[in-house]
């Protein structure tokens, strides 16, 4: 018997499983730095920069940006920091895939409740 097409999940919805199995617990778990240089793991940074600043916005914003993407639950933990996170995250949903976007205002709502703010 032929399988339907509504039982083949959609790209977006693969997507968004796949970020979801990433998110650490709470965003209390993002535990990384504020200032200072970070290094990322080629596991992270496979295809280009991987040594960000932490003082200036742009360079911040692109290291996020990048970690969100491509890093694991350990590195999002160690990487990325609670209130920079929720700080940036009104801009920083709009440089970030819908799925990515989507995945974590699902598991935290409160990311949601930044969107008319302004970035840090």
């Amino acid at each position: 018997m032929p399988s339907s097409a509504a039982s083949v999940p959609s790209a977006f919805d693969v997507l968004c499983a796949r970020y979801s199995k990433r998110l650490p617990d709470r965003l209390e778990d993002l535990d990384g730095p504020t200032q200072g240089t970070v290094d990322l793991p080629l596991h992270v940074a496979w295809s280009g920069r991987r040594r960000y600043s932490l003082n200036g916005a742009r360079a911040r914003m692109s290291l996020y940006r990048t970690v969100l993407a491509e890093g694991q639950r350990e590195d999002l933990e160690a990487v990325l920091n609670r209130d920079l996170l929720v700080s940036q995250w009104p801009v920083l949903r709009t440089l970030v895939s819908r799925p990515l976007r989507d995945a974590w205002e699902a598991a935290f709502p409160q990311l949601m409740d930044t969107r008319g703010a302004s970035a840090a």
